[in-house]
């Protein structure tokens, strides 16, 4: 049997063998697993190997040439049935999602659609008619869910990748669970276009895989802007390349949570000595703040938006709903739409008074699950552990954060380790390579499958030549002129803010809508909310020639008492433009 890894297969491919067997050994596979809730559509083999003899002679310019994956039953394939898990929802796509579209084009074998947890709602992999999935290391402990299906058949060796969706933590819970990797992207970063939404403000796709390599590689394939998804973002997605030793905030022992279970308590220890091992600094903050924002998460406005996703199934047909889910978001039926508002007004309470305790801090390290559940334990209770094994993950979308779930060595009594590194939008590709190195240490083999762990991937070296450019206005995350970064190869490096020497202006005219920042005598101006990239040099000059006058490029003075690059306005402009130095951030303006 070929180990189903990317170095493996490309290897396997370069000396000769046929993707055809590659597709012959994952249907020998799922009939030796045997596990009939694993997946609610599978393939006809013939019709896989059909793709497979059409992707001609090997073509190694294609990323995921060959490659075999499976995906959840709430993302479309085009002449296919879509479930969400409720057959009374189904439907047959006429279209493939945007990712499935982009995996094709890397060259990706789709193998089917997999079991979770109805419509998306659930972190524990039991919410389905269909049955529920054997975990693939213990059949007594629970899958993990919502997306049970991909995280076992990856764990079994059935795919190289699989794709999920993480709402609350259902592409990180399930891969703790079954010993594999969890990458939860940016939100925006891969298009939901061909998605079933379960809470469309906060869902992402994302990616189970062995690897952390592997499951980047797959979402560098999947990602791209897409127009005609209104909550798509232009992301970077550069490759990994070696890192400075971070930062990593980490709960102090008051505010960890374990709920008894002293074992995953002492996984956890051994893997922050081991993160400090690789050089990183610890520093404890108080995690209180951040699980005041998970419990918005099943509170008010998200609710609600998980009710209007399926307002016909819940209002015309509520008892083809799981009894379960049907009761979880049938709570939106007794909020008003001023509870939403007060629930979005909490939110952003609660996230600002997060600020000043994640400030410096490159990423948090969390353990992924604070402890494990079995079905029997789901059965006698099937809300509170499904609630608790959200400790670590809820907060994270809410909060606009990327995380990756990684395995640690296993466990004293033998279960898998697993941690999540988050951190802010757009550093998915640090904390992936920092990950990299997590992995490779300790003993440890790849899901439930006992193949070794192959020797992490060589790292590139960060480039030498970059210039960081700090940003306040239309250039930012998710604006409309953050393309003019992305597509010269700038990344996100920070968020910022100026020293309080800067007045801040809307700036009058037509067209896109851009701030003006000006120099003003020191401590008497504002601190304005910016955003670092780094960017190539080679591409600066093409970039400084879309930047119009009043604006140009000077030095910035920052609140921590650094320097950077930046936009800067001539005073002149500021005349007829509107002074908002109050609000401070460009975002908040445009809300207003």
């Amino acid at each position: 049997m070929v180990p189903l890894t990317l170095a493996s297969l490309r290897k396997a491919y370069g000396d000769g063998l046929s993707p055809t067997e590659i597709v012959a050994q994952v249907y020998s596979n799922i009939r030796s697993v045997d596990d009939p809730a694993i997946f609610l559509c599978l393939f006809d083999e013939e019709e896989v190997l059909e793709e497979a003899r059409a992707l001609g002679e090997y073509d190694p310019s294609r990323p995921l040439w060959g490659v075999p994956y499976v995906i959840k039953d709430n993302i479309d394939v085009a002449g296919k049935v879509t479930t969400a898990a409720c057959p009374a929802f189904a439907y047959t796509a006429h279209e493939d999602a945007f990712v499935i579209k982009q995996l094709r084009a890397a060259g990706a074998l789709l193998i089917g659609k997999t079991n979770l947890d109805q419509f998306a709602t659930g972190l524990v992999g039991v919410r389905s008619p269909y049955g529920v999935p054997k975990n693939a290391l213990d059949p007594e402990i629970v899958p993990g869910g919502s997306s049970a299906g991909s995280a076992v058949a990856v764990a079994h060796g059935i795919a190289t990748f699989a794709l999920g969706t993480d709402t609350a933590g259902s592409g990180r819970v399930p891969a703790a669970l079954n010993n594999i990797v969890g990458l939860k992207p940016t939100l925006g970063s891969l298009s939901a276009t061909g998605l079933v939404p379960a809470c469309r403000t906060l869902d992402t796709i994302s990616v189970f895989a062995l690897t952390v390599g592997d499951a980047y590689t797959a979402f560098q394939a999947a990602a791209g802007y897409d127009p005609a998804d209104s909550y798509s973002k232009h992301i970077a997605v550069p490759n990994l390349t070696q890192q400075n030793a971070p930062v990593v905030g980490v709960p102090t022992p008051e505010s960890l949570r374990f709920f008894g279970d002293e074992v995953q308590a002492a996984s956890f220890k051994n893997a922050l000595e081991r993160l400090a091992a690789l050089g990183a600094t610890i520093r404890e903050i108080d995690f209180g703040p951040l699980y005041d924002v998970a419990e918005m998460l099943y509170e008010g406005a998200w609710v609600a938006e998980r009710y209007a996703a399926i307002e016909t199934m819940m209002t015309e047909q509520p008892d083809d709903v799981y009894p379960v889910t049907r009761k979880i978001i049938g709570a939106a039926e007794r909020l008003s739409a001023a509870d939403a508002f007060k629930g979005m007004y909490r939110l952003k309470d609660l996230v600002r008074q997060a600020e000043p305790s994640l400030a410096g801090l490159d990423m948090l390290c969390v353990p992924t699950i604070p402890t494990f559940y079995s079905v029997e334990d789901l059965e006698a209770d099937p809300v509170q552990p499904n609630s608790n094994f959200g400790t670590y993950t809820n907060f994270v979308n809410l909060m606009d954060m990327c995380g990756i779930a990684v395995p640690t060595p296993v466990r004293s009594d033998g279960r898998p380790g697993s941690i999540t590194l988050l951190a802010p939008a757009g550093e998915d590709a640090r904390i992936a390579a920092f990950a990299t190195l997590i992995e490779a240490e300790g003993e440890r083999t790849l899901g439930a499958t006992g193949w070794a762990r192959p020797a992490p991937p060589a790292l590139e070296a960060a480039p030498a030549d970059t210039i960081d450019i700090a940003v306040c206005g239309a250039h930012m995350s998710g604006l409309p002129l953050n393309g003019d970064l992305t597509s010269r190869g700038a990344v996100f490096v920070s968020a910022a803010e100026t020293s309080a020497d800067y007045a801040f202006y809307a700036l009058p005219g037509a067209g896109v809508a851009r701030p003006g920042l000006v120099r003003i005598p020191d401590g008497t101006g504002a601190r304005i909310k910016l955003e670092v990239w780094r960017m190539p040099l080679s591409s600066f000059g093409s970039f400084m020639a879309t930047i119009p006058q009043p604006l140009g490029i000077g030095t910035l003075n920052l609140a921590d008492g650094s320097t950077v690059q930046g936009f800067l306005c001539e005073a002149v402009a500021t005349e007829d433009a509107e002074d908002i130095s109050k609000l401070a951030d460009w975002r908040r303006y445009l809300n207003a």
